[in-house]
């Protein structure tokens, strides 16, 4: 009965972030911004936004030619990904998974890593005599965008979209309209 009441409590929690960070007052689009439009720089870099704002937020949402992204401030770093995990939920909590920082999607629980995409779950091995949990991998499953600061400005490459990965499908279902639109 504890057992039942502490996952509804982590739920409940779980739910309660993913609310709080829906509706954050964090959300931009590469093509208007406070200073007027936007432009992609000559290097092909794209503004997001001010370093010092971003720190302050800790994370901010940008559409990056109708694709959203969103880039993390997180332990001196700056990351940025696709908004939605590879299973299409917008809202991504970070954590710490086995010493590295991964976004953790509060409906699947899914765990990616913030540095590289890849998807993280806790298998064992039966044959061992004592199975005990070890983290493991799932391979890259979430893009992530390459992050500049210059100047005190914060810039985002566009995607190589030569390379697919899961988290492409949802990305491009949303920015196309599809049913998993969610408008604010």
């Amino acid at each position: 009965m504890l057992d039942l009441i502490i996952l509804s409590l982590h739920f409940f929690i779980c739910f309660l972030i993913s609310v709080f960070i829906w509706h954050g007052p964090k959300d931009v689009d590469s093509h208007s911004s406070s200073t007027g439009r936007a432009e992609t720089e000559p290097d092909g870099l794209i503004f997001i936004g001010k370093e010092e704002d971003i720190k302050k937020s800790q994370r901010i949402t940008a559409k990056i030619n109708g694709r959203e992204i969103v880039v993390f401030y997180h332990e001196g770093k700056f990351h940025a990904l696709d908004s939605r995990c590879y299973r299409k939920i917008f809202a991504l909590v970070i954590s710490d998974i086995n010493g590295q920082a991964c976004i953790v999607c509060p409906w699947h629980k899914f765990k990616i890593t913030l540095e590289t995409g890849e998807g993280l779950y806790e298998g064992i091995n039966p044959l061992e005599p004592s199975p005990t949990p070890q983290w493991q991998s799932k391979g890259v499953k979430q893009r992530v965008h390459k992050v500049t600061i210059d100047n005190g400005n914060v810039y985002v490459s566009p995607p190589d979209l030569s390379v697919s990965f899961d988290s492409d499908y949802f990305a491009d279902k949303y920015k196309n309209g599809g049913d998993l639109a969610m408008e604010k």
